[in-house]
């Protein structure tokens, strides 16, 4: 196991599985550009590792994230300062699966960034919320284009106007979440998410992410070619190659991601 702590940002890799966790919770693990820049160098650090195959995201304390650093908001913060906080795109961009581990509240910017993830996995306490515009702003790491691809558009219409915040539960009726489990188990039942999703390799995993991502901006048509053109790509792999062979020979897979 190899950790290495930044100042608001802890990065466990414990192969084939990285673990971030915001590690700020006396301001309630807010974003800001601090956390923002260690999460993007930790981006490129599970980017360079061709063992880490799958990720997971959480949070330190009794909430996910609050949001954003908010004293700048107050001398309306530029353009610059803003785009310091996006991070959102640098985690949804990792080409290996992300599982997000909601152990609390993920509030705006928060929850924008769990957003970014594939799968969310919630304590069953967590409450979830774009609130932005009841201080006169917007989201802006996402939060408005993400959302609605997840629960609809009038489910994120509702969110984002109103500033609804929702419990967990609703949460999963929406489809927000993934599941919602007690918060003493939560890391149990993500990772054992994550061995799941292990099993069915990690070449094939990168690739399904693909055709799942690029296919909300395709025609029909062309996400159907998409897929297959990944299908052709990964026959040539050595992971598919023992995929036959286990099945042939009655055995669990050993994947490499080769």
């Amino acid at each position: 196991m190899v950790e290495v702590l930044y100042r608001l940002l802890e990065f466990r890799e414990e192969h084939p599985v990285a673990t971030l966790t915001l590690a700020n919770a006396g301001s309630g693990n807010r974003i800001d550009a601090v956390l923002a820049a260690e999460l993007r160098e930790a981006c490129r650090a599970v980017m360079d590792d061709e063992d880490i195959h799958l990720l997971i995201l959480t949070g330190s304390g009794e909430v996910f994230s609050v949001g954003r650093e908010t004293k700048q908001e107050d001398s309306a913060p530029g353009l610059d300062w803003m785009v310091q906080l996006q991070v959102a795109s640098t985690l949804a961009a990792l080409p290996i699966p992300i599982l997000v581990a909601v152990n609390g509240d993920a509030l705006d910017h928060g929850l924008e960034l769990a957003l970014a993830g594939d799968l969310r996995v919630a304590a069953s306490n967590a409450r979830l919320g774009l609130t932005d515009l009841s201080r006169g702003v917007l989201p802006w790491d996402g939060g408005t284009q993400r959302l609605p691809r997840l629960v609809g558009q009038a489910w994120a219409r509702d969110m984002i106007l109103t500033s609804r915040v929702i419990d967990a539960h609703q949460a999963l009726a929406l489809g927000l979440v993934n599941r919602v489990v007690e918060a003493d188990r939560l890391m149990a039942e993500v990772r054992q998410l994550a061995d799941t999703i292990l099993m069915g390799g990690p070449i094939a995993a990168r690739y399904a992410k693909e055709a799942l991502r690029k296919g909300m901006d395709l025609s029909l048509g062309q996400g159907l070619g998409l897929e297959a053109d990944l299908n052709v790509i990964l026959q040539s792999t050595a992971d598919r190659a023992e995929g036959i062979q286990s099945f042939l020979q009655k055995r669990q897979p050993k994947f490499t991601g080769r």
